[in-house]
C-alpha cells in the first residue's frame, strides 16, 4: 500500500514522427518534495526512452483518485500515519483509513432498491391530462390540479414509507447474512457496523494479503461491492470511510470540484476553507454505528489499533448521533 504524501509532475517536449508531443509524468515520495521531483523526472526520462524506442508511449498520467492501472497510488492528501496505517482525504472530502492487512468489507443496499420517481410522477402525469380533455376551463383544470397534487402527495408519502420499509428488510436480510458468514467461518473475530447505505465489517483476529485469494473470497461471500474487492486488489489496502459524505449533512461537494491531490497553490485557501465548515459540520454525525461482536474473541495489536483509530474517527460509539 502506497498513500503518498508529497507528489510532484514533469514534462517535456519531444519530437515524434508527424510533430512534436509534450510528455507528462507524476512522482511521488513519502520523505519529502525533492524527493517526489526526482521521482518525477526519473518516470518522465523512462517515459521518453520508450518514446524514443518504440515511437509511442502515454501522453500523461490521468488526474484520478484512484489510477493502479497506470502503476500510481492512491492519490490522496495525508492527514495522518499511525505506523502503517494512513488516513486521506478522499476526492469528495471526506476522511479514510487506509489499512495494508487489516480486513474490512462494506456491504452497500441494492442501489435499484425503493426508487420515488415513479409512484407520484405517475398519477401527476395522467391527473395533468384527464384535468385538460375533461375540465378545459379554468375552474375546473385548478381543481383537477389540486386533486392531483394531492394524490400525488399521497402517492409520494406511500411510496417513501414502502422504501423505508424495503431498507429495513433489507438491512435485516444484511445481517442475517453476515451472521451465517460467521457461522461459516467462527474462526474469525467479526465487529460489525451499521452504516448509512448497510453494514461494514472489521476482522479483528486476522492480518490479510488484500490480493490473497483467502481475502477476496471473503469479501465475495459477504457481498462486498465488487468495484471495493477491485480496488483493495489494485492498491493493495483495505479501506473506510471513517467521517460522513458532504451531501449526507447538508453540504455543498468538496471546493474546488477537483478533490484529486495535490491541489494547484492557488486553490488552496478555497479547499481549507471548505475543509474547516465541513469538520466543523460533522463533528455532530457519525460515519457509522458499531452494532455487535461476532465468532471468536482473540486479536490482534495490528487490528487492536486499526479498531481504535477506526472507531475515534467514525464516532462509532456515539449510536445517539445520526448517521452521514
Amino acid at each position: 500500500m502506497i498513500v503518498p504524501k508529497y507528489w510532484s509532475e514533469a514534462q517535456q517536449t519531444a519530437p515524434v514522427a508527424n510533430g512534436q508531443r509534450t510528455i507528462k509524468r507524476f512522482g511521488w515520495s513519502d520523505s519529502s518534495q525533492q524527493a517526489a521531483e526526482q521521482h518525477a523526472q526519473q518516470r518522465l526520462a523512462e517515459a521518453l526512452e520508450t518514446l524514443a524506442a518504440t515511437g509511442s508511449v502515454r501522453r500523461m498520467d490521468h488526474k484520478v483518485a484512484y489510477n493502479s492501472t497506470e502503476g500510481l497510488p492512491i492519490r490522496e492528501e495525508v492527514i495522518a500515519n499511525y505506523d502503517d496505517i494512513v488516513i486521506s482525504r478522499n476526492a469528495y472530502g471526506a476522511l479514510c483509513l487506509n489499512t495494508p492487512s487489516v480486513l474490512f468489507a462494506d456491504i452497500d443496499f441494492d442501489p435499484h432498491h425503493g426508487g420515488l420517481t415513479l409512484p407520484w410522477l405517475l398519477p401527476l402525469v395522467i391527473g395533468l391530462g384527464l384535468s385538460w380533455v375533461f375540465a378545459p376551463d379554468s375552474t375546473g383544470w385548478l381543481l383537477g390540479l389540486g386533486i392531483t397534487l394531492v394524490i400525488s402527495l399521497i402517492s409520494w408519502l406511500l411510496a417513501k414509507r414502502k422504501k423505508v420499509e424495503q431498507r429495513r428488510g433489507e438491512g435485516e436480510r444484511q445481517l442475517e447474512n453476515i451472521r451465517a458468514f460467521s457461522q461459516r467461518y467462527p474462526e474469525l473475530h467479526l465487529r460489525i457496523y451499521r452504516t448509512p447505505a448497510g453494514y461494514r465489517v472489521l476482522c479483528m483476529n486476522e492480518l490479510f494479503d488484500p490480493r490473497s485469494d483467502r481475502a477476496q473470497q471473503l469479501l465475495k461471500e459477504l457481498h462486498c461491492d465488487p468495484l471495493y474487492s477491485q480496488l483493495c486488489f489494485n492498491q493493495q489496502c483495505f479501506r473506510a470511510r471513517v467521517s460522513p459524505k458532504p451531501w449526507r449533512i447538508g453540504m455543498q461537494r468538496m471546493q474546488p470540484a477537483s478533490g484529486v491531490w495535490p491541489i494547484k497553490a492557488e486553490r488552496m485557501p478555497q479547499r481549507s476553507a471548505w475543509v474547516q465548515q465541513y469538520e466543523q459540520t460533522a463533528s455532530t454525525y457519525a460515519a457509522c454505528h458499531y452494532v455487535e461482536r461476532l465468532g471468536a474473541q482473540q486479536t490482534l495489536p495490528e487490528t487492536e489499533q486499526v479498531q481504535r483509530l477506526h472507531d475515534d474517527y467514525c464516532r462509532a460509539q456515539a449510536t445517539e448521533l445520526a448517521m452521514g
